[in-house]
């Protein structure tokens, strides 16, 4: 099987190179940019399999990149943000516009690791597994209804109020998990062990993000009916 080919947009040399040694001694392909401009080139050339990316890069910020990847491109590699920007609202706003995960620098190696890893496993156990996105039990179901909510394992469609919802792989996992048993609450460990495969850490915002998100889309296409709840204290589940 061929390496995973992890792209490194970090204008640091000594983190580039450190970030570099890490995931190669951990039988990964690094490839090196040290700006955003020519880690744009090098993605249109080759699409990497996972994107480690810092924000404050010259020629076109770590943001700027991220709406182009999910815009312009339309590339649904998972990234990885890796900053010294520790705010709270920073934090929000980035995975907001597209990013999977947040690591703050400085960071520790095996953390950067189990991101890496988690991000990979759900990619290409999801839509990864070229490119489907469906695994076997999504095709022992048509679909799940749920109000004027319609949900298509098979072609990872969601359709609401007869409009088609543009969702991230996140957006999606997720309403799949919470459609398939809507009087189930999920925690936020729960939603982000199984939907990054990884473990959870507590202080991560990524799961709200990203039901946040979700909910806005839900919204916009049925406006006055709820279809997320949440549970306080506890987590979420479908309204």
């Amino acid at each position: 099987m061929d390496k995973y080919k992890i792209l490194i947009a970090e204008d640091d040399t000594d983190i580039n190179h450190l970030l570099c040694r890490i995931l190669e001694k951990n039988h990964y392909d690094t490839v090196q940019a040290f700006s955003g401009t020519e880690a744009k080139l090098l993605i249109q050339m080759e699409t990497p399999d996972f994107l480690i990316l810092d924000l404050m890069l010259p020629g076109m910020s770590g943001e700027e990149l991220i709406t182009v990847i999910r815009g312009e491109m339309g590339l649904d590699i998972p990234i990885l943000v890796l900053s010294a920007k520790a705010a709270l609202d920073t934090k929000v706003e980035v995975l907001k516009s597209g990013a999977d995960d947040y690591l703050t620098k400085p960071f520790e190696p095996e953390e950067v690791l189990a991101r890496v890893y988690a991000g990979l496993r759900r990619y290409f156990a999801g839509e990864g597994r070229k490119n489907t996105g469906a695994s076997e039990e999504d095709h022992s179901v048509g679909e799940y209804i749920y109000k004027r909510l319609r949900l298509i394992p098979k072609s990872r469609k969601v359709i609401v109020n007869g409009t088609e919802l543009s969702l991230t792989l996140h957006e999606y996992d997720i309403l799949y998990l919470l459609v398939q048993d809507p009087e189930k609450v999920y925690s936020r460990e729960c939603l982000y062990e199984q939907v990054w495969k990884g473990g959870y850490y507590g202080e991560d915002n990524t799961v709200n993000v990203h039901v946040s998100n979700l909910r806005k889309k839900l919204a916009e296409a049925d406006a006055g009916e709820e279809y997320i709840k949440t549970v306080w204290g506890i987590g979420f589940k479908m309204a």
